[in-house]
C-alpha cells in the first residue's frame, strides 16, 4: 500500500467537500478501493499503485472542474468520474462563474480580443466609450486569473477625480469619501463572488480597492492589476502607476477619453502614454467602439449622438 497527499490550500473546503462531508462520503463510495483521510488542507490517499493513480488523476480533474464551477455536487462528480464535461465547461469564451449561475464571457469581437491579447501580453490598454465592457471584462480576467493561482491578489484603482461633484462635501471618513469613486469595481465583482467572500478576499487584501494616489511607491509582484477611469490620470500619474509593475503580473489600463474629468488646467495623459508605448513588445492596446456597448440599446445611440 502506498500513501499520496494532494494540498487543497485555496479550495473553500466546506463548498468542497459538503456539509457533514457528503461529498467526501460519496467519493469513498465511488472509489471503495482507495483509503481518503481529510486532515485540514490536504487529502490523503491510500491503497496499492494503480488504485491510487487512477483516483489521482480524477481528483486533479475534479478540482478543476469546482474551480471552473465554484461548486460541488454529486451529480458534478459523476459527470467528472464519467468524462461529460459541464454544459459550458467546454467553451473557452466562459472567463468566470459568477453569481445565481452567471456566466461571465466577452460578448463581443473586441472584447474577446481583450481576452486574447492580455493572455499573450502583460499589458493592456482598452480604449472606448461607456458601456462597451472594458472594466467588467477586465475584471473577470482578473478574477479569473485569481482562482486559477495564476496570480496571488488583484489590486484595482481609479484616479479620485469628481465628475462634476465635490469629494469634501461627501459624508464619512476618507473611506466613505473615496467609495463612490471605486463603486463600479465593487459592483463587477459582485456579480463575480459571493459577497462573503468578496469581503475575505478584501479583508485579507488578496483583493484590493484604493485610489491612484495610494500606489505610489509600492512593487506589485504576482498581481493583476486594473486601472480604471485611465482618462483622469496625468501623464506623471499614469508613469507612477505603469512602473509599479512587479514580476508576473498582468496590467490592464482602461479609459473612456471622451469623458475627462480632470480640471481644466490638467490634461489626461492616456492618449500621449498609448502613444509612446504601443509599438513596446508586450504592450498591447485593444479600441473598443460604440458597437460594443452592451447596456441598454439606447446607450449606444446616445454615445454616437453625442460624440
Amino acid at each position: 500500500m502506498i500513501e499520496k497527499n494532494i494540498n487543497l490550500e485555496g479550495v473553500d473546503l466546506l463548498s468542497f467537500f459538503g456539509v457533514n462531508e457528503r461529498n467526501l462520503n460519496f467519493l469513498r463510495i465511488l472509489f471503495p478501493a482507495v483509503i481518503l483521510v481529510q486532515r485540514g488542507d490536504n487529502l490523503i490517499i491510500k491503497g496499492n499503485d494503480t488504485e491510487v493513480e487512477e483516483f489521482d488523476v480524477f481528483f486533479q480533474n475534479l478540482v478543476r472542474r469546482f474551480h471552473l464551477e465554484q461548486e460541488l455536487n454529486e451529480n458534478i462528480i459523476m459527470q467528472v468520474r464519467n468524462g461529460v464535461a459541464g454544459m459550458d465547461e467546454g467553451k473557452d469564451e466562459i472567463l468566470v462563474y459568477g453569481q445565481n449561475g452567471l456566466k461571465v464571457k466577452p460578448r463581443t469581437q473586441n472584447q474577446r480580443k481583450m481576452v486574447e491579447e492580455i493572455e499573450k501580453n502583460d499589458m493592456l490598454f482598452a480604449l472606448g466609450p461607456a458601456g462597451s465592457g472594458k472594466t467588467y471584462t477586465a475584471v473577470a480576467l482578473a478574477v479569473r486569473a485569481l482562482k486559477a493561482k495564476q496570480v496571488r491578489r488583484i489590486v484595482l484603482t481609479r484616479p479620485a477625480v469628481e465628475a462634476g461633484e465635490n469629494l469634501g462635501f461627501l459624508p464619512g471618513d476618507m473611506k466613505d469619501k473615496l467609495d463612490p469613486y471605486l463603486q463600479p469595481l465593487y459592483d463587477a465583482l459582485r456579480d463575480m463572488l459571493s459577497w462573503q467572500r468578496l469581503e475575505r478576499l478584501i479583508e485579507d487584501r488578496t483583493i484590493e480597492i484604493a485610489p491612484l494616489a495610494f500606489m505610489r511607491g509600492r512593487t506589485l509582484d504576482k498581481a493583476f492589476v486594473i486601472l480604471d477611469e485611465a482618462q483622469n490620470a496625468t501623464m506623471t500619474q499614469l508613469k507612477m502607476f505603469l512602473t509599479r509593475m512587479g514580476k508576473c503580473s498582468k496590467f490592464i489600463i482602461t479609459g473612456d477619453c471622451t469623458q475627462v474629468d480632470l480640471p481644466k488646467n490638467q490634461q489626461s495623459g492616456l492618449l500621449p502614454t498609448v502613444e509612446r508605448l504601443k509599438h513596446i513588445k508586450d504592450i498591447s492596446v485593444v479600441r473598443l467602439e460604440s458597437s460594443d456597448i452592451v447596456r441598454h440599446p439606447l446607450v449606444s445611440k446616445i454615445v454616437e449622438a453625442l460624440d
